[in-house]
């Protein structure tokens, strides 16, 4: 594993650590990376709750409740969209014991893509929930990274570590 996204994860595993709290994954074009990027880190067991590959829209719907019609239909803004990703990671984070998620979903390419979403598009989204307080936050943003398909997810792991790292300093201060 790179030493960047080993050094993100046990940066967000102290952060998580020193809150008390907890993160889970709903990752679609990293395949589980970024919940394995976390769980690499020794201890991570205090701090990782459970992780969801949702490959397929599918999936998305029936694991994470992700409504259809941001996925399917001819005015849907489709799997990689603002609106789905958010909708994964709050799906993440209501069907665990966590207080954070991370989701993702993406063009990883060499194809898949279209003019609208090329390949190197990919929405992260974050969703979180102080301990205590019912109301949901959630966040995302968009990126177009370049390079092959593994350098498309290797960046996003790191953005995705990063966002959550972002997170937990602000909620530290």
């Amino acid at each position: 594993m790179n030493k960047s996204i080993l050094a993100l994860s046990r940066q967000c595993g102290e952060g998580l650590r020193q809150l008390g709290a907890h993160v889970s994954t709903a990752e679609s074009c990293t395949g589980g990376w970024v919940a394995q990027a976390i769980t690499a880190v020794p201890g991570s067991s205090s701090w990782f709750d459970v992780g969801f590959v949702t490959y397929s829209n599918l999936a998305k719907q029936q694991l994470l409740q992700v409504p259809a019609d941001l996925l399917d239909g001819p005015h849907a803004p489709g799997a990689v969209s603002c609106e789905t990703v958010l909708a994964m990671a709050v799906g993440a984070l209501q069907r665990s014991g966590a207080q954070y998620a991370i989701a993702t979903s993406g063009v990883a390419g060499p194809g898949g893509g279209t003019p609208a979403k090329p390949a190197g598009t990919v929405w992260i989204g974050w969703a979180w929930q102080e301990v205590g307080a019912p109301q949901v936050h959630s966040t995302a943003l968009v990126q177009h990274f370049p390079g092959d398909r593994q350098a498309v997810r290797r960046q996003s792991v790191i953005a995705a570590l990063e966002g959550l790292l972002a997170l937990l300093q602000r909620q530290r201060a």
